[in-house]
């Protein structure tokens, strides 16, 4: 069996992929690295309303 190319899959189907195979670290470093990528920086005095915005939406 040959592994996809997770440099080309969608960021949705990678998630999956890693899912069903939670042993595969390539895949998870993939899939790591873009939402690292995407991440915005994190303002600490945002954090209370960060949490009650989860807190209202649970």
């Amino acid at each position: 069996m040959t592994k996809p190319d997770f440099k080309t899959m969608p960021k949705a189907e990678l998630r999956a992929y890693v899912l069903q195979h939670p042993d595969d670290n390539e895949a998870f470093y993939e899939l790591s690295d873009r939402i690292k990528a995407n991440a915005k920086p994190l303002k600490i005095e945002d954090l209370p309303k960060i949490i009650q915005r989860q807190r209202e939406q649970a």
